[in-house]
C-alpha cells in the first residue's frame, strides 16, 4: 500500500485517539479542554509533514491527463478580452466607443 494512502486513512483515528486522550486527561484535572487546543495544532503539523514526506519519497503525485508535471510551465490561457476594446494588458491604450451624441434627461450620455 503507499505510504501517503495510509497515512491519509491514519488521519481520522489519530484525531480521534487524540481526543479521547484530551478527555482522560481533562477528567483526571490534569490538562482542560481550554489549554490542550495547541495538541491539534500539532497532531495536524505532523501528519502533513508525514504526508509530504511519503509523496516526496514516492517520487510525488502524477498529474491528471491533459494537465502538465507541476513545476512545468503552464501553456498560455486564452485572451478573452480579445475583440472587446478592453486592453488586455495595464497600459496599453483602450479602443474608443463612438459617440452616439444621444443624451437622456439628466444630461449625460
Amino acid at each position: 500500500m503507499n505510504h501517503y494512502i495510509m497515512i491519509r486513512r491514519l488521519r481520522g483515528p489519530a484525531f480521534l485517539l487524540l481526543v479521547g486522550t484530551l478527555a482522560l486527561l481533562n477528567q483526571a484535572n490534569v490538562l482542560s479542554w481550554g489549554r490542550s487546543w495547541p495538541f491539534f495544532l500539532i497532531l495536524a503539523g505532523v501528519l502533513a509533514l508525514a504526508e509530504r514526506l511519503a509523496l516526496t519519497s514516492a517520487g510525488g503525485v502524477q498529474p491528471r491527463p491533459g494537465q502538465p508535471f507541476p513545476g512545468q510551465p503552464q501553456p498560455p490561457a486564452p485572451d478573452l478580452r480579445a475583440g472587446t476594446g478592453i486592453p488586455a494588458y495595464p497600459g496599453q491604450p483602450v479602443a474608443q466607443i463612438a459617440d452616439s451624441g444621444k443624451k437622456d434627461e439628466g444630461g449625460q450620455l
